[in-house]
């Protein structure tokens, strides 16, 4: 019975009628146990009548199944998987266990989404999810990354959660209504609902006091209290029955059966494929027969609906479990193992549960489970199985191997914490200097993307060091890693240069192997501020690839970091462009998002500031469910910077956000580069008042974005009187560009040099300056160096000249929406007598960051399907977005926006 509820009711309502319009959406509902979240989602099925409904729930001794869950939710929709994508419907079919897999987990997530937005087509769909604090993770994950991104599906995702268990249901992002007890009349709706009597109102408000409202708990006190203690008549009992929990009432009716009926129901409660014929079989072993099902049926703590047992509440299953013996569970499992011989995964799980010693069959058995999790793209299950199966494993190399794939599990799995305490773990028993070596890297991998990068550093200098002793290719890759990692400033109090832990390669030896000695030595030449040097290697290394093309997970990143390093913009844009592509089709989210951040580095220093936004934007989300709530520091950085350069207010809420994730979250590698942008947006911010924006400006500490903050560092410091501070900076910058011989970065040092001139030259710099930004691809520098140069010559009184120089600025910066910076030049213009004109912006500026992404792919000549697989939502939100981009653009097809000119 629901009683009240009127608020949450209508939270549903509107969920449901809004997927009934086309506007999906989630809703999570919490509570403690007993409190009705699943009287409540009953409700909600009763007005959904019109909708199609899909149903799964958490089960407490499934949660090691990855995908358990997800496959019985989707089972109705199995046959329109077909019409999926070809890499989606593999890698859902392989999570259903259909099929054999390539662990495409994120494959599998789109997948879900696009089956149920493919299903909601023709109905609008609602999909329930209870006790979603016992889903096993990998479906937890997929269902989490589909209630995110519904938007214009017509799909209502409901999911009920409980409050105060061992295990959590992370949705903090969804729209969440929490239950809380009743109390006046729709407690006494309840009890009396129960008990078939009139309620005292003192013996109400008494029950409500010590139950805390808990309808559960209400409605079991109203079964054993008489009708005298329930009218007042009575004193009621102190303590009341309750004392202690819901679990003690189903307790008290567990044991109040003999013996076959409890241990039918503690099978019940111990299985977790809630068939009857699988419950019965192993029931029927330990001496349950039908005698003992019909017992604990007529207890009300269990019900059978034709081949399916469920029983009357969660709770029942947490009570019975815990009060038998370790023994009699033991004995259990044993028998649900028996007789599920068809089904590995459970079979398995039972056999580790019933073991209580070491036991290699077991043992095998879970690393038959972890091997087909791992190919499903269900690593939260394969480190489970893992780690017991290393604890039933004798003590030494085979048991530190199993503890370090579990680690490498979890890593992927999105669960640092637990990947480092497996990590740890393992490194009491490898001793292979191999293993070990993989080990301490993936040791060094968590800890510089979650916590301290020179803790990181000096695990894999560690890891280098053995490897190099055993196999010269791991030790390489190991070495360039460690390099790379001091390049960005990563130190470690071993005294050991990662560029001499590895021999040269001989001139015959495979290109991955010649590139990452190029690479290696350019890291280390960065780290001692050899320029010369640097940019010599790093090209060789570009030479390498770009001959012929290598497919490598370490080497990709690291050509990307070291364009960055020497400021070769057009390889880098050109690099992460290729690393997205390649993301994309392979559907792989994380490298999306790296791809995406990293190439918005070089997108700022371009200019190309609405793409860098949008990609920020389309990061930012990905970033959640990766279990690294840091990772969200950096994209949201970039969006604030931009923000700053364009003189949007929206600035300051980025950084306030920026702020809040790195006081609550490690950042790891990102944190310097997260502070500088931090530094530079605030700097920006403060323009207007030299000694601030000084002040924050001063705060970089990486020389990357050092240089790309240079020109704003020179103005600052210029005004603020503080030339000496220039000419450090300038000294820097003087050493960088004689050692790359770039033309953005001899522009900037021209620039420094005009304005710190104190010989009269300043014209004959500036000149300099502009010649050598008409080979650079930094739009902004170039803005910036016309307008200093016309400044300069409006104060020399050589207006005329002047006002070419500050029509191209203006003109410059108009393009690029920096406000501050076209609005200076504007009044620049009109000191010299000018009036500029306001050009006509276009329209294309009116599109959302998620308009400009589906755009930018439908120009490139995708289909709908295409475009949703490559930024992970589904066709019918492609559309919705497209539709409002036609609107706007003042286009009615795909060729006409492709005719358009715009800056996407």
């Amino acid at each position: 019975m629901l009683a009240g509820r009127d608020p949450e009711r209508a939270a549903i309502a509107a969920l449901l009628d809004a997927a009934r319009s086309g506007s999906g959406g989630a809703l999570v509902v919490r509570g403690v146990a007993g409190v009705g979240k699943s009287t409540l989602l009953v409700d909600a099925l009763t007005t959904a009548a019109d909708l199609r409904v899909l149903r799964t729930s958490g089960v407490e001794s499934e949660s090691p199944l990855a995908f358990a869950a997800l496959q019985r939710l989707l089972w109705p929709l199995r046959t329109r998987i077909d019409s999926l994508p070809a890499p989606q419907a593999s890698a859902l079919r392989a999570a259903m266990g259909e099929a054999e897999g390539e662990g495409d987990r994120f494959r599998a997530f789109l997948g879900t989404l696009s089956l149920l937005a493919d299903a909601a087509e023709q109905t609008p769909l609602l999909v329930v999810v209870d006790d979603a604090h016992w889903l096993d993770e990998a479906s937890a994950a997929a269902l989490l990354f589909a209630a995110r991104r519904l938007q214009a599906e017509r799909v209502a995702l409901l999911f009920a959660a409980r409050d105060g268990d061992a295990r959590r249901f992370d949705a903090d992002d969804l729209p969440t209504v929490v239950l809380g007890g009743v109390t006046g009349t729709d407690a006494d709706a309840l009890l009396s609902a129960r008990a078939g009597t009139d309620i005292d109102p003192a013996v109400r408000e008494q029950l409500v006091t010590g139950t805390g409202g808990n309808p559960l708990a209400l409605v079991e006190l109203a079964g054993v209290l008489t009708a005298d203690q329930l009218t007042g008549r009575a004193p009621l009992p102190s303590p009341l029955p309750l004392t202690g929990g819901v679990e003690r009432a189903f307790l008290h009716r567990y044991r109040s059966l003999d013996e076959p009926a409890q241990r039918f129901l503690l099978v019940a409660a111990t299985d977790d494929t809630a068939r009857l014929t699988v419950v019965r079989d192993a029931a029927e072993c330990l001496d349950a027969a039908d005698t003992a099902l019909d017992a604990a049926e007529r207890s009300g703590l269990l019900r059978v609906d034709g081949d399916t047992v469920t029983l009357y509440h969660p709770l029942v299953r947490s009570a019975v479990y815990r009060a038998a013996t370790s023994a009699q569970r033991r004995a259990v499992h044993r028998v649900l193992a028996d007789v599920l011989t068809g089904d590995p995964e459970r079979r398995a799980w039972h056999l580790a549960a019933a073991a209580d010693r070491l036991d290699e069959d077991v043992v095998a058995a879970l690393d038959g489970v972890a091997e087909r999790a791992a190919a499903r793209g269900g690593h939260e299950a394969a480190a489970a199985a893992r780690a017991r199966a290393a604890e039933l494993t004798v003590g030494g190399e085979a048991r530190g191997r199993r503890l370090y794939l579990a680690a490498s599990s979890a890593w992927l799995g999105a669960h640092p914490s637990r990947a480092s305490a497996l990590a740890r773990a393992a490194a009491a028993d490898v001793t292979d200097p191999l293993l070990r070596s993989q080990l301490l890297a993936l040791q060094g991998q968590i800890e510089w993307n979650t916590r301290s990068l020179n803790d990181g550093y000096d695990l894999v200098l560690q890891a280098a060091e053995l490897a190099a002793d055993v196999d010269p290719a791991p030790a390489a890759q190991l070495a360039m890693l460690a390099a790379s990692l001091a390049a960005f400033g990563a130190r470690s109090p071993r005294t050991v240069n990662p560029t001499a832990l590895v021999a040269e390669p001989a001139p015959d030896a495979p290109t991955r192997v010649r590139a990452a000695w190029a690479l290696l030595q350019g890291f280390g030449a960065v780290a001692r501020c050899d320029w010369g040097t640097a940019a010599e290697s790093f090209r060789c290394a570009f030479v390498l690839t770009d001959a012929d093309p290598v497919d490598d997970h370490v080497l990709q990143p690291n050509l990307g970091i070291a364009a960055m390093l020497i400021d070769d913009d057009e390889r880098g844009l050109r690099l992460h462009e290729q690393q997205l592509t390649a993301a994309r089709r392979a559907g792989a989210l994380n490298m999306v998002e790296h791809a995406l951040t990293r190439g918005a580095h070089f997108q700022i220093a371009t200019g190309a500031w609405s793409k860098a936004a949008a990609a920020a934007a389309e990061a930012l989300p990905l970033t959640v469910g990766t279990g690294h709530p840091g990772l969200s520091a950096l994209p949201t950085a970039q969006l604030a910077l931009v923000a700053a350069l364009r003189g949007d207010d929206a600035a300051d809420r980025h950084l306030d956000r920026v702020a809040e994730i790195r006081d609550k979250h490690p950042v790891g590698i990102t944190d310097g580069l997260v502070a500088d942008l931090a530094h530079w947006a605030r700097g920006l911010r403060s323009a207007a008042q030299p000694a601030t924006a000084l002040h924050h400006l001063m705060q970089i500490e990486g020389p990357v974005w050092r240089r790309l903050a240079a020109l704003d560092l020179f103005d600052a410091a210029v005004r603020g009187d503080r030339e000496d501070l220039a000419r450090t900076w300038l000294a820097e910058l003087e050493q960088f560009a004689a050692g790359t011989e770039l033309p953005a970065a001899t522009a900037v040092v021209e620039h420094g040099r005009a304005l710190l001139d104190d010989e009269g030259d300043a014209e004959t710099h500036f000149r300099r300056a502009l010649a050598a930004h008409t080979d650079s691809p930094r739009l902004r520098d170039r803005a910036a160096t016309h307008l200093a140069f016309g400044e300069h010559l409006r104060r020399a009184r050589r207006r005329v000249d002047a006002r070419d120089h500050l029509r191209t600025a203006l003109a410059l910066f108009e393009d690029l929406g920096a406000t501050p910076w076209a609005e200076q030049a504007t009044q620049e213009l009109r000191a010299s007598g000018e009036t500029a004109r306001r050009r006509d912006e276009t329209t294309a500026t009116e599109l959302t960051r998620q308009e400009r992404q589906v755009a930018a792919l439908v120009r490139q000549g995708l289909s709908n399907r295409d475009v949703a697989a490559q930024l992970f939502v589904s066709p019918r939100t492609v559309d919705f977005h497209l539709r409002n981009c036609y609107a706007k653009l003042g286009v009615s097809s795909r060729a006409e926006l492709t005719a358009l000119r715009l800056d996407l």
